[in-house]
């Protein structure tokens, strides 16, 4: 396995989410959509300042992650430590395991008022594409602190801890593609797994939907956990009621709505 993460953790993480982006922004012109929108350069523009800021806090972030899983690990922390299975089986119920914990952290930052003061910034979005990928708050670092509690749960290792990381983005990106895919992926493998539109419908504006569809990659938790919900994405509008002034929509007012009060509407 030592292999296996000099291979992960050689990977650049942030040219690999931009190249995932820029294949999604192509198929966004190739693939059909109800929601149409202009000024996508302004938009595009507007979230990248939110991923410059999120990198650069995100590499510290990343520095105490990796510094607390070796810890965990070195202290035998975690179920896995207590039976034997296959690497390749730990590695696998760990990626699912690790989105289970991201779920519960996500629905928490729907349900915590501090929580969702630094969430809501990414739900404000009103016209989504492959770049809402980029907005997130930079204090936003509830699953980072998510995936290390995972972690001690389960005691799982660096490596899948990585492995996770490589799959999700994949997922969140496609998710929040400007397109619409077929009816018949979500009756195939949305039985278990989230797609595309699964995922918008957790962007839709009114509240119960929004407080829906919160696993990233297996919608099976959504399922069990009762909060699963479907609507076609051409009936979908995205963003909050609060945040549609457009003068909402800017970066510097974005930054600070964390510390301002805005009732919901």
């Amino acid at each position: 396995m030592k292999e296996l993460y000099s291979y992960l953790s050689n990977i650049d993480s942030n040219l690999y989410a931009i190249l995932i982006i820029a294949g999604c922004f192509i198929l966004e012109q190739v693939f059909s959509s109800p929601h149409k929108f202009v000024g996508r350069g302004k938009h595009l523009l507007n979230n990248m300042i939110f991923y410059i800021l999120t990198a650069i806090v995100s590499y510290i972030v990343a520095k105490g992650q990796v510094w607390s899983v070796k810890q965990l690990n070195d202290h035998r922390i975690g179920l896995f430590y207590l039976i034997q299975v296959p690497y390749l089986v730990k590695l696998i119920a760990g990626v699912a395991l690790l989105d289970m914990v991201t779920y519960w952290i996500h629905r928490l930052s729907h349900n915590s008022t501090i929580l969702w003061s630094l969430h809501r910034v990414h739900h404000s979005d009103s016209h989504m594409d492959s770049s809402s990928f980029f907005r997130f708050h930079p204090l936003e670092l509830s699953f980072a602190i998510g995936n290390v509690i995972g972690v001690a749960i389960f005691g799982l290792d660096i490596t899948i801890l990585i492995t996770y990381f490589l799959v999700v983005v994949i997922f969140i990106v496609i998710e929040h593609a400007n397109i619409e895919t077929p009816r018949w992926l979500d009756l195939t493998i949305g039985l278990i797994f989230t797609t595309p539109n699964m995922h918008k419908i957790h962007h839709h504006k009114e509240q119960e939907f929004t407080d829906s569809n919160y696993a990233d990659i297996f919608i099976l938790w959504d399922r069990l956990f009762g909060t699963f919900k479907y609507k076609p994405v051409k009936e979908l509008q995205y963003g909050l009621a609060e945040f549609d002034d457009p003068q909402k929509q800017k970066f510097d007012f974005l930054l600070k709505s964390p510390f301002i009060k805005i009732e919901k509407l």
